[in-house]
C-alpha cells in the first residue's frame, strides 16, 4: 500500500515533526514501560472511527507532544512493526511543520530529542531507514 493509498484507506497514522529551518529536526520520544521501551520512536497512534488519517496525524501528534501541526507537507513512507498484540501494524508517516518547537508536553513518553537525521538516538532500523536513509 502506498501512502497516496493510505490517506483513502486510513488505517494508521505518524507523525515526523520538522520545525523552523533552522532546525530540521525530528522529536523521538522514549517510551519506558511499552512494549518497545527505551527505544526512540516517532510519534503515532491509530485512526480512530470518525477520523481521516490526516485527523489522527493532528491529533496523536498534539496528544503525545503537545505540539500543533502547522502544515502537514506530505507522506514521507511507511513500514510495518509488530504491535503491544503480537500483530503487525503499518505505520505511516508524514513530514509536517509545527506552530512552535516548545514546549513539548509528553503523556505517554519519558523524553523527547530534536535529532539531525546523522545524529539519531536508539530508534529502529525502520525508523532510521525512513529518516535518514
Amino acid at each position: 500500500m502506498s501512502c497516496q493509498e493510505a490517506l483513502l484507506s486510513c488505517t494508521a497514522a505518524a507523525a515526523v515533526t520538522r520545525s523552523r529551518p533552522r532546525s530540521d529536526r525530528p522529536p523521538g520520544a522514549d517510551r519506558r514501560g511499552h512494549h518497545r521501551g527505551g527505544m526512540w520512536e516517532i510519534p503515532s497512534g491509530e485512526v480512530e472511527t470518525g477520523e481521516t488519517i490526516l485527523d489522527a496525524l493532528h491529533r496523536e501528534t498534539a496528544e503525545e507532544t503537545g505540539l500543533t501541526i502547522d502544515q502537514v507537507i506530505g507522506c514521507i513512507g511507511h513500514f510495518d512493526h509488530q504491535n503491544s498484540r503480537g500483530g503487525t501494524t503499518r505505520q505511516f508517516n508524514f513530514g509536517v511543520t509545527v506552530e512552535k518547537t516548545e514546549p513539548v508536553v509528553l503523556t505517554e513518553h519519558d523524553a523527547h530529542q530534536w535529532a539531525l537525521p546523522g545524529e539519531l538516538p536508539d530508534v529502529s532500523d525502520a525508523v532510521r531507514n525512513l529518516i535518514a536513509p
